[in-house]
């Protein structure tokens, strides 16, 4: 997987897969351990640190598209189920993610260049990640990649071209709470931590009247986003979706202003499952 920018590129390959896409920004670096001497009297003696690199820290932003949203959300939750033939398709295939602990994860190995030097780390995981969407801009999932491998660095020789494919947009996601289509929600933040077991978070920005205003506890969120084209098969290539189960709010950032509808997040706790859908043309190569 090739994520573009101006002046350097970064390459994320899995067993099968490599998809060029954009993205806005990457902070892939060495992580590095330090070993601190302290002297014994203050005042008296020397202090000494000891740096060693001990990895890969970072992160990546980048905008999803019709061809990179399926290995990148792979990627994000840990998983995916054997692939399922869409009836009344030609060649889909839909693929059930479920969310898992860093550890528990698949490896990928993350190539960066920048100019004309290339760093390879080898051996990364994704140990927490973060979808939003907002309203008329594009959906962007943010990465948090780690790794226990440091860079080997060699040369730049290829050139890489850029992915031109549809962007996903918040003019197309639509918001199922308990059943119900909710219209007044303006954007929403996923938040998934996933180093030593799963910690999951939803912020829900929204336009709020007390006649259509979100319960304090949710059975089940489902976020569905689309590309609504005619070369694509109907409501499925183009298209992921995600559940959330059992959701408990622990916090209201709302401030009233007005007797009329007011504008703020709420924040929930997702105490239960988290699992998402994605659909691809080609079996078995998801991973």
């Amino acid at each position: 997987m090739k994520i573009q920018g101006c002046d350097c590129s970064i390459v994320i390959k899995t067993t099968y897969r490599e998809i060029d896409l954009p993205y806005s920004e990457e902070t892939i670096r060495d992580a590095y351990s330090l070993l601190q001497e302290e002297a014994a009297i203050e005042g008296d003696g020397s202090c000494k640190v000891i740096r060693k690199k001990c990895g890969v820290t970072g992160c990546i932003v980048t905008p999803l598209t019709i061809g990179t949203a399926p290995l990148l959300l792979y990627l994000a939750f840990g998983t995916a189920g054997l692939p399922v033939f869409v009836s009344e398709t030609r060649s889909l295939y839909q693929y059930r993610l479920n969310l898992l602990p860093m550890e528990d994860s698949g490896c990928f190995d993350l190539v960066q260049d920048r100019g004309r030097e290339r760093n390879l780390y080898e051996g990364c995981r994704v140990k927490g990640f973060e979808l939003r969407t907002e309203h008329e801009r594009a959906v962007k999932l943010k990465l948090d990649i780690c790794g226990e491998r440091s860079a080997v660095v060699y040369p730049y020789v290829d050139t890489v071209k850029p992915e031109a494919g549809e962007f996903f947009k918040d003019d197309f996601v639509t918001f199922k709470i308990n059943g119900n289509e909710y219209n007044n929600i303006y954007g929403v933040t996923l938040i998934a931590k996933k180093e030593g077991g799963t910690k999951t978070e939803i912020w829900i920005k929204r336009y709020s009247e007390k006649e259509n205003d979100m319960p304090e506890i949710i059975d089940e969120i489902i976020i569905s986003a689309s590309l609504f084209r005619d070369k694509y098969e109907y409501r499925h290539f183009g298209k992921f979706c995600i559940k959330l189960e059992r959701l408990v709010m622990i916090s209201d950032e709302t401030s009233i202003n007005s007797a009329g509808a007011v504008i703020g997040p709420l924040r929930y706790y997702v105490s239960g499952s988290v699992s998402a859908e994605v659909f691809s043309s080609t079996e078995g190569t998801l991973a």
